[in-house]
């Protein structure tokens, strides 16, 4: 059961489940049998990809905004986002008719940017090597008069995140080991607190990349390990510390973090290309790397793995599906 000290309950992730029910897509889960021969288990891949918006971060952004009062909703919201987080808030207040502002690394891939503006937001952008996003954001919010939600480190945020791993588990069935994708952590917390609650023995597993495991180093030392940014093509996953919110659900929840490298990340991208036929992005390939690559031992088990997001650019997927300099 849940601890009540941390943010959120499996109550809240199965009230959010409701709360975005009409609006999020309900996606699929695939399998395939050469994923399994390679690994001994029978995997369920919980294809976030095919979200709305294209990954798992719009479920928490709906289930947020919907909460707003009136005087928030006339304030409008304002976030910080390489690019999911902004995509989906984006979408989410124009569905419910928030006028919204993105703070967005200069560097973040094109797509996500165009893509921001063309669901209406006003995109700000800035240098993530120079300077501090969270301090950014938290001043422009108070010169605008609007609230900010944050990618990760929000209970409302965290919830709705959750409701991936309760329809993963609903449609799938019991698993004995959920592998999940880590950045900040509002996906790992949210989905910890879900499969906890529906399977109190399950094993679950958070999978960052190796140039940036400030989750791993958190984990085993037992407080929020904070480092500079991260180079690695899994640009979602390049945060430089877990939340508030989401570290003490992680280090109760959690059984331990795993890291793939780059490459191992480029691989598994080209599993999804050819053998299943779907794009995922580097960072929406996280923890199926760590299965496929075999940084865990998962045969004779049954596994659910959350592929986060697919939002790469094309010509990008090419150069590294292809082996090019990226």
């Amino acid at each position: 059961m849940t601890a009540p000290h941390l943010a959120i309950t499996y109550g809240d992730v199965a009230a959010a489940h409701d709360r975005i029910r009409e609006a999020a897509h309900r996606t699929p889960v695939l399998t395939s049998r050469t994923a399994d021969a390679l690994t001994g288990a029978q995997l369920f891949f919980k294809a976030e990809n095919f979200q709305r918006m294209g990954a798992f971060k719009f479920r928490g952004a709906y289930n947020a905004i919907s909460q707003f009062t009136a005087e928030q909703k006339r304030g409008g919201v304002l976030a910080f986002s390489s690019g999911n987080h902004a995509q989906a808030i984006a979408l989410a207040a124009r569905e419910l008719s928030v006028a919204a502002v993105i703070l967005m690394p200069q560097d973040a891939p094109q797509m996500k940017i165009d893509a921001t503006r063309g669901y209406g937001a006003e995109v700000v952008l800035f240098d993530r090597y120079k300077e501090d996003r969270e301090a950014l954001a938290t001043r422009l919010a108070t010169e605008r008069g609007m609230t900010l939600i944050p990618p990760y480190d929000h209970p409302h945020v965290m919830a709705g995140q959750g409701t991936a791993a309760k329809e993963l588990i609903e449609d799938a069935g019991e698993l004995d080991i959920l592998v999940v994708c880590l950045g900040g952590g509002g996906l790992l917390s949210g989905c910890a607190v879900a499969a906890r609650a529906l399977n109190p023995n399950i094993a679950i597993y958070g999978v960052e990349p190796e140039a940036g495991n400030d989750g791993q180093q958190s984990f085993r030392s037992g407080s929020i390990v904070h480092i500079d940014t991260p180079c690695t093509i899994a640009d979602g996953a390049q945060t430089q510390h877990l939340g508030n919110f989401t570290f003490p659900v992680i280090r109760s929840l959690v059984d331990d973090i795993l890291t793939v490298t780059d490459d191992e990340l480029v691989q598994t991208m080209k599993f999804f290309a050819s053998r299943m036929k779907i794009v995922v992005e580097p960072t929406g390939c996280l923890a199926a790397a760590a299965v496929l690559q075999g940084k865990l031992d998962v045969k004779g088990k049954r596994v659910g793995v959350i592929l986060s997001g697919g939002n790469v650019d094309l010509a990008r997927f090419a150069k590294l599906t292809l082996g090019e300099a990226v």
